[in-house]
């Protein structure tokens, strides 16, 4: 029995406490009793809940997952009733207003004011109410403004328990508590400012695609009702169902029924039009893909398929592209693709009986589509303008500041996972927070907030980057750029608790920055520099992670420990083996090369480090008796071209004969020499000795963004071009001391921004002490689509690097200035080269010509000062 306490001790010490994961949000639940607070569970009691039979039918649903949640945390399951009141001096009455006669009679009475929820679109309030009923001294009141308000009501106060929206799809283990209490007062969230915020299963095969049929069958119904109760636990609402090989409406006639009864809005992908699936043309479809040679049979197809959806909650999605998201045809044209527009809401409008604009619809800007709307294309205005990124997390479009409203609004769709060039990316999260808060941050300044919908792949393992994007969809203006590291510590905390919480953040944020330098997929032994020492510092990079998260690991208890696995360590340690992998086959081939006696004992390195990718991923199929299997089948390992090959492929290695090896080592890489400042200075982008605002415009530090500890842009991001940038415009300032006169380029490292203006290209301006600013275009020849070799370039290395030559008089102390020019260029770095600096992937490292002092901001007059 004592070992049992000690246990149960040990796991309330460690496991978490999930509470808000938003910075600075309210916390309103507590295990501790406080003035006018409302027991949910003390004494070891639980309180009764009540809702109506007249409500949803997924508000009864949440309502008996609340119970099941209370059960979780406290071992006591309270009774839950929808026809007569529970006995007992408190309950929880939950219930949504105008379908609630519970809910309605509250605020009927004066008893609940349902100020700031009534009317509203996903609003809920929870609030303790004196004597709402007779017999009962005492109820929360969990009141949503509509369906899912209701939910989030009650999924916000479970969260607030303890319980993680996680607990299923990561195994994340729920604190005990032996008492829960609500805080006195009126705690709500307010309205979502991002009206549709989902997610998109893509590219599922062979993962979840293998995980799905092993334990339900296939992708049905009995694995989506997971899927809709994490979304809806996150505060989503909609969903793009998985498409490779699978049909949602048609593979589990469930499927439909059940996502309508939970709440969640259904869609399909970009290319797949009127709620039919590519697969269901595939299947039902006769003739040609293409309206004007086979228009009728493409008209009853999609008719069939507004049919199918009936009355439940879709958005629809219009347009056409070529069968298999492929490009149109090279004679289409922009009359046909208005004209397939107009007759689908014919359709729409005939089977609904309603407007077409009363039933929201979305057109995807997808690739090729952009160049449509470029070209003058046009769709009514109720239709929701879906802007796209580039596959690899960079906007392309956004709306003008100032264009007219469109009743239909924009949306984002968004890339965590991607299948197509330069490579596929798919089989760990690459996604750094800082760098998808700074898109969609641009994407809500701009006012593209009625649809963010994000493609994530097989699901897991994008836990922390699908919690940060609905989170963050949620309310803009709660995260700010400085945030995003407190996010991900709360994240952290919510999953496994405070004590290891920080360290457990670090390596979270770490391990995807250091897959953005170069994504798992694009990896070989030539990414790096051996012979500057590159490699080994990257390699050394990892494995100091790895031994961090594993020391963790050890300090906590077993019940934890899957989950841990599957949110922390187990990334870490894939992705520092397959960078130790590709490093010692470098060193195998460099070896064997110069006749080294180390070549084959680094072949024979390499061929374990290979199988040992096979153990790790074994040991995940592992967890939870085996709850994950073939969630990592994706193959990751020898990439030759844009799509994988079919099972992991070995690097190729070499070997020496015996009398072959004619040294005995190779050279130790050498530190850069004494005298690296006079070939070139390297500073990170935050390291300004002085920041110049003017106006309303200010420099703005994004922590953590980019290769470096941060990266530097202006805000706001929708302020008017500097086209003439001198004197006190806004520019930084970067004191340093060049050891020779002469020719210098200056390199500026840059996110991969895109022209989302839509203009000549985003620009910025350097200059030399007092010379007139040079202005650069970071995105000359450069276009958003296979092929086009700058920008696979940029989304390759994630990064863009620009030169400009400038002429330094005398050597000694200078002042280099970068100019803003255009809103959204992120710098991250600047080198000044006098030739000197050899070539290398990451580039320098920041040299000692990097200012000692902390920098300051100035402001020119009339300035608000820097943010």
């Amino acid at each position: 029995m004592k070992i049992l306490q000690f246990l149960f001790c040990l796991l309330v010490s460690l496991s978490a406490w999930a509470g808000p994961v938003v910075p600075g949000a309210e916390v309103y639940v507590s295990a501790k009793k406080s003035k006018g607070s409302f027991p949910l569970a003390a004494s070891g009691n639980a309180t009764a809940l009540y809702a109506s039979t007249q409500d949803w039918p997924g508000v009864l649903r949440a309502a008996k997952d609340l119970q099941a949640d209370i059960n979780r945390v406290t071992r006591l399951t309270p009774s839950l009733t929808t026809n007569q009141a529970p006995a007992g001096k408190e309950v929880v009455l939950i219930g949504t207003l105008g379908k609630s006669p519970l809910i309605d009679g509250l605020v009927q009475a004066g008893k609940l004011d349902a100020t700031g929820v009534a009317g509203k679109w996903e609003a809920f309030v929870l609030q303790v109410v004196e004597k709402p009923m007779p017999g009962v001294e005492r109820a929360l009141v969990i009141a949503g403004s509509d369906k899912r308000g209701t939910i989030f009501g009650i999924y916000d106060l479970s969260q607030q328990m303890g319980v993680s929206p996680w607990y299923w799809w990561a195994d994340v283990p729920t604190k005990p508590q032996k008492a829960l209490y609500v805080a006195a007062g009126r705690h709500t969230q307010g309205e979502p400012q991002v009206k549709y915020r989902g997610i998109f299963l893509n590219d599922e095969a062979p993962a979840l695609s293998g995980w799905a049929k092993e334990k339900f069958g296939g992708i049905n119904s009995k694995m989506y009702v997971h899927v809709f109760e994490l979304i809806l636990r996150l505060k989503g609402n909609y969903l793009w169902p998985a498409m490779w090989g699978n049909a949602f409406n048609d593979d589990d006639k469930q499927s439909p029924v059940l996502a309508d009864e939970y709440g969640i809005v259904m869609g399909t992908s970009h290319h797949e039009p009127m709620v039919r699936a590519q697969q269901e043309w595939k299947r039902f479809g006769s003739g040609p893909w293409n309206y004007q040679t086979n228009e009728k049979t493409l008209q009853d197809f999609w008719r069939q398929g507004i049919k199918n959806m009936g009355t439940k909650e879709s958005i629809v999605t219009v347009g056409m592209r070529g069968d298999g998201d492929e490009p149109m045809s090279e004679d289409s044209n922009i009359a046909l693709l208005e004209k397939i527009v107009a007759d689908q809401r014919k359709i729409l409008a005939e089977e609904t009986g309603k407007p077409a604009a009363q039933t929201p619809q979305l057109w995807a800007l997808y690739k090729e589509v952009q160049d449509y709307y470029d070209k003058g294309m046009r769709v009514p205005d109720d239709v929701t303008l879906l802007l796209c990124d580039d596959n690899w997390g960079n906007l392309r479009k956004l709306p003008k500041v100032g264009d007219k409203p469109r009743a239909g609004g924009y949306g984002i769709y968004y890339h965590f996972d991607y299948v197509g060039g330069p490579r596929n990316y798919k089989w760990l999260n690459t996604n750094p927070l800082p760098r998808i808060w700074e898109q969609m941050h641009l994407a809500h300044e701009y006012g593209a907030n009625q649809i963010w919908i994000v493609n994530v792949g097989d699901l897991k393992p994008m836990e922390l980057p699908i919690s940060f994007f609905l989170n963050y969809a949620w309310n803009p203006d709660r995260i700010g750029a400085n945030q995003v590291a407190a996010y991900t510590q709360q994240w952290a905390a919510q999953q496994f608790g405070d004590k290891h919480a920080t360290d457990i953040a670090d390596i979270l944020a770490k391990y995807a920055k250091y897959n953005a330098r170069r994504k798992p997929e694009l990896l070989d032994a030539n990414t790096y520099s051996l012979t500057t020492g590159e490699w080994a510092t990257v390699v050394a990079e990892y494995n100091a992670l790895l031994a961090r998260a594993e020391a963790i690991e050890k300090q906590l208890p077993a019940e934890v420990r899957d989950a841990y696995y599957q949110l922390v360590l187990h990334p870490v340690q894939a992705c520092a083996n397959l960078n130790e992998l590709y490093y010692t086959v470098a060193q195998n081939r460099d070896a064997a090369k110069n006749g080294y006696s180390t070549t084959n004992t680094l072949a024979d390195k390499a061929k374990a480090l290979f199988a040992k990718d096979t153990e790790i991923k074994n040991r995940y199929h592992a967890l939870a008796g085996g709850k994950w299997n073939h969630m990592m089948d994706q193959t990751h390992i020898g990439y030759t071209y844009w799509q994988q090959p079919p099972v992991d492929k070995m690097p190729e290695v070499m070997t020496l004969p015996a009398d072959k090896a004619t040294a005995t080592a190779p050279p130790a890489v050498t530190a850069p020499p004494a005298n690296a400042s006079s070939q070139f200075v390297s500073i990170d982008a935050e390291q300004y000795t002085q920041a110049v605002n003017a106006g309303s415009i200010t420099w703005q530090r994004l922590p953590d963004l980019g290769r470096t500890a941060g990266a530097v842009t202006t805000f706001p991001v929708t302020a008017a071009s500097t086209e003439a940038p001198s004197g006190t415009s806004p520019h930084l300032e970067y004191r340093v001391t060049l050891a020779q006169a002469g020719e210098v380029t200056v390199q500026a490292y840059l996110a991969p921004t895109l022209n989302f203006m839509g203009n000549q290209g985003l620009r910025y301006a350097v200059s030399i002490d007092d010379e007139a600013p040079q202005i650069v275009n970071l995105h000359t020849g450069m276009v958003a689509d296979n092929g086009n070799r700058p920008w696979e370039k940029a989304v390759a290395e994630s990064i863009i690097i620009k030169d400009s030559k400038h002429t330094v008089g005398k050597a000694g102390e200078h002042v280099l200035k970068f100019w803003r020019v255009d809103p959204g260029v992120v710098l991250e770095k600047l080198v000044v080269d006098f030739g000197g600096m050899k070539p290398s992937y990451l580039g320098p490292p920041a040299t000692s010509g990097k200012p000692s002092a902390a920098p300051k901001a100035t402001s020119a007059k009339g300035s608000v000062g820097q943010r």
